[in-house]
């Protein structure tokens, strides 16, 4: 079936245009193009509508699990009746092998699997493989790190209906391959139990929404099919076929493990003879004893620890092969639409590297094989390799992406809300201190905040201490202030306990404060990264959510960045203002509810009110929340406010706020949860 968008919002500003330039680039087939859309603009709603247009299975790539839960949660919202699929890591802790050769210290793989998003990722390889090309799966880039081929997963694929022949115990085979697990103790999802010519299967994915499903025989025929609720065995209806999905990503076919362990024999001893010439006899006996062992378990229960490493093998590919991803389940005409590219593109590009430096040194020193190395990301240019048509969207896309674009960028920057990008201007350095103090002043009598950037943390801390002798209340941020001390500063800031906040690279905070009228730049004309045309431009839009938005350039010339910068701008701000006339809309400051948190809920203050915009993202919209008990809920809780410290100690100012928000929000769905819902003791047979 088709796309079917459903929302009571209409496209309005520019993103009619926005709509049509993006979809008759992609039915024309050209292969990349850049959606440039400022914050608030609606860019979500927008790539919704192209897709309903397009009607092609869409990936939609995000840089962190946070965004692509609220993503997520969007696109479910606009395609109910479609196949809208999450597929992030699994991991809600991950600690990767790693040898430090320093200090002769190994480091043993530690993680903590999370069975919900597992099943969500099953689930989202199944919509892919069961042909509908209405399939939208929203992933961070996990995605792109190695999976099971496509062909030996859809081979594990148990197709059952009304009348076939199979003896029992070859299904029940069949569905040992699968990963499926006999047990009649505790029936849970990715398990089957047998009584008598009854086979009652739970499905690792069919089971996310509690359904089992009992198949009853005849001899060697499939006599009934039916669904029930495997709590308490009540049944649902019959139906005429079903589709076992594998209870794993990473499954292979009996003939090719046999394969497999021949060659991995092969390549022990190539491996161990290579070591011993170069003078390692240890490390040549250590892989001797780690790899043997993996054989052993490998033949005797199918798997091991650390079996991915053996990928290469099971997937039957040559050395250097890049592995299978989620890409690779994709029909060969998907549309991908990176989120953010200006974030999402380095990150694909530096995963590739990192992976390979740890795993060589486990090769080195004999911990692994050789083909440890082939269980990898992909590279960058197998990934560019793997997308036959992207859309890249980001407020300030980098040059990357406007190179691959071809100069195709299509504009949306008219804010449903009517605010307009703010006036820039440019004054001499001369009295700079003096003139900003004056405008400090004007803005303090409105209620109204201020924000300086410098060039060094010296000149932050400096400009800070004399402001405050001149009693203006202030404060500095920088790097060097603890992360959770930022949040405060920045709660400060907007609670009014002091009105100008001083720091280097505001931008990078991902400062959204729309009490702030000015942004002020000191010594604006010196060239480099803090002054180029990207990092001006984000640090001017950080006064676009106040209707006063003001920004001073403080320069004694007006360089190439500044002017680009300025003409942009202007040119943002007349099409934006010019809209407004045309359709009578008055502007709004947008307004932001005061929390404890930096990255709060936030409600804006719309003149359109059918117009749609971006809710805030949060950790807690993750699908799987809505399913978990209160323990499910207090484990979560506990988990959020240990990676809230683990952020903090390593100063990730945004992740450690994210972190904050999650827990806060959490504590309130447990605070609203009946306590009736805590499992109850099991009561005895009578």
């Amino acid at each position: 079936m088709d796309f079917k968008l459903v929302s009571s919002y209409r496209p309005t500003g520019d993103q009619p245009e926005a709509i049509d330039a993006l979809s008759r680039g992609i039915e024309s087939g050209v292969p990349y193009q850049t959606l440039l859309g400022v914050t608030g603009s609606g860019k979500t709603f927008t790539i919704a509508n192209v897709v309903e247009r397009v009607r092609k299975p869409t990936l939609v790539l995000s840089h962190n699990k946070t965004l692509a839960a609220q993503l997520y949660s969007e696109f479910k919202s606009f395609f109910p009746q479609n196949a809208v699929e999450y597929f992030v890591s699994y991991y809600d802790y991950y600690q990767p092998e790693a040898y430090l050769p320093t200090t002769d210290t190994y480091i043993e793989k530690d993680m903590a699997i999370n069975q919900e998003i597992d099943k969500l990722r099953l689930r989202a390889t199944a919509s892919l493989l069961s042909g509908r090309r209405d399939v939208l799966v929203v992933s961070s880039v996990s995605c792109l790190y190695g999976m099971a081929d496509p062909r030996a997963f859809e081979e594990q694929v148990v197709h059952v209906e009304r009348g076939m022949r199979i003896a029992r115990d070859k299904l029940l085979r069949r569905f040992v391959d699968a990963l499926y697990v006999n047990n009649k103790v505790e029936f849970n999802s990715g398990s089957f139990r047998v009584n008598g010519d009854t086979v009652d299967i739970f499905p690792a994915i069919e089971g996310y929404d509690g359904m089992a499903y009992r198949i009853e025989f005849w001899g060697d025929e499939v006599e009934r099919i039916s669904s029930f609720n495997p709590v308490d065995g009540r049944e649902y209806d019959e139906q005429d076929t079903l589709q076992i999905y594998p209870t794993n990503l990473f499954v292979t076919t009996q003939e090719r493990i046999h394969s497999a362990l021949g060659q991995i024999r092969l390549d022990l001893g190539e491996r161990v003879q290579q070591l011993q010439e170069m003078g390692k006899p240890f490390e040549a006996k250590r892989l001797e004893e780690r790899v043997t062992y993996d054989l052993e378990m490998i033949q005797e229960l199918g798997h091991c620890a650390g079996i991915e490493n053996y990928s290469r093998y099971l997937d039957g590919r040559q050395p250097g092969e890049r592995p299978f991803c989620l890409l690779d389940y994709f029909p060969k005409d998907f549309l991908l639409v990176i989120d953010e590219s200006h974030v999402t593109v380095p990150q694909i590009r530096a995963m590739y590297g990192g992976d390979r430096s740890r795993k060589e040194t486990l090769v080195e020193y004999g911990f692994r094989l050789p083909a440890a190395l082939d269980n990898r990301p992909q590279t960058f240019d197998e990934f560019e390799s793997l997308t036959p048509q992207a859309v890249y969207v980001s407020a300030t896309p980098a040059e990357y992406e406007l190179a691959k674009s071809g100069g195709i960028v299509v504009e949306q920057v008219i804010r449903p809300t009517g605010l307009p990008d703010p006036v820039i201007e440019v004054r001499p350095s001369q009295n700079q201190i003096d003139d900003l103090m004056e405008e400090i002043s004007q803005r303090t009598e409105v209620n109204e905040r201020v924000l300086v950037t410098t060039l060094t943390k010296r000149m932050a801390e400096e400009l800070t201490d004399y402001l405050k002798r001149m009693n203006v209340r202030c404060n500095y941020i920088h790097s060097d202030v603890d992360t959770l001390e930022r949040i405060r500063i920045m709660d400060d800031l907007r609670s009014g306990e002091f009105d100008v906040l001083i720091g280097v690279n505001l931008l990078r905070e991902g400062l959204d404060l729309p009490e702030v009228s000015l942004v002020a730049v000191i010594d604006a004309d010196k060239e480099g990264f803090l002054r180029s045309h990207r990092s001006l431009t984000q640090t001017a839009g950080r006064a676009a959510r106040n209707l006063n938005g003001r920004v001073i350039f403080y320069a004694d010339k007006i360089t190439d960045s500044m002017r680009m910068t300025i003409d942009e701008t202007n040119r943002r701000r007349e099409k934006q203002l010019n809209y407004n006339r045309a359709h009578g809309i008055t502007p709004r400051t947008a307004i932001k509810q005061s929390s404890a948190s930096v990255l709060g809920d936030r409600a804006q203050a719309s003149a359109v009110p059918y117009a749609y915009t971006e809710p805030e993202p949060s950790l807690v919209a993750e699908p799987v929340v809505s399913y978990m008990t209160r323990p499910q809920l207090e484990k979560a809780i506990e988990r959020a406010r240990r990676r809230m410290t683990e952020a903090a100690r390593k100063l990730e100012f945004i992740e450690a706020a994210q972190y904050r928000d999650e827990m806060l929000k959490l504590q309130e769905l447990l605070d609203g949860k009946p306590k009736d819902d805590e499992p109850q003791p099991k009561e005895g047979r009578r």
